[in-house]
């Protein structure tokens, strides 16, 4: 099984090399040819904007879109979940949705509100998250999970195959939201 990254803006090496380090074959994805060569992949951090556009520039949004709807697993994070919401608030933003969320950008303010803070996750324990520019879950739908939460707001959310956290776990050296996403949600076939 290969595990992809969107390779079209954000932190795509980070990303990587999680998987790499658990033993999965991690590859950059970068146009809709790459897409159909994975079995799972994560929507990195970034600008949403920047990467829908880019999705689209690329022939790629309704590639993914349709590998989302037939069951592919994925893992937005920060700007990836953006990606994977239903409806985006604080401007429009190409996307393959996927996920029953209203998701509002940039919620937390600039880049220079960022902050760092531990996240409960249910099931996982401690989780150490980035939140930069952070999108923040306004709503989820009847069947999203809601794994984690920060001050009475979602932050961690699976629906199904999908799953969000509207943090950078890639960054803070903690790696087992994407341990968990690869041996929860893509299966015993997700370990190389």
């Amino acid at each position: 099984m290969k595990a992809g990254v969107l390779a079209l803006q954000g932190d795509v090496r980070e990303h990587l090399d999680i998987i790499g380090r658990g033993g999965c074959a991690a590859v950059p994805v970068r146009n809709a040819s790459d897409l159909q060569a994975i079995d799972a992949l994560i929507l990195p951090g970034g600008e949403s904007t920047t990467i829908g556009s880019l999705l689209e520039r690329h022939e790629m949004l309704d590639p993914l879109r349709k590998r989302i709807e037939s069951g592919m697993p994925a893992f937005g994070t920060c700007a990836g979940a953006i990606l994977l919401a239903r409806e985006v608030l604080g401007g429009d933003v190409p996307r393959p949705g996927g996920m029953d969320l209203v998701v509002h950008r940039n919620a937390y303010g600039r880049q220079v509100d960022s902050f760092e803070e531990d996240v409960d996750v249910r099931g996982l324990g401690t989780v150490r998250g980035a939140f930069i520019r952070a999108p923040r879950i306004e709503q989820t739908g009847e069947s999203v999970d809601v794994l984690a939460e920060r001050h009475g707001r979602a932050v961690v959310v699976r629906e199904g195959h999908l799953l969000a956290a509207t943090f950078h776990p890639e960054i803070t050296g903690d790696d087992r939201l994407h341990r968990w996403f690869l041996e929860e949600i893509c299966g015993p076939a997700g370990r190389a």
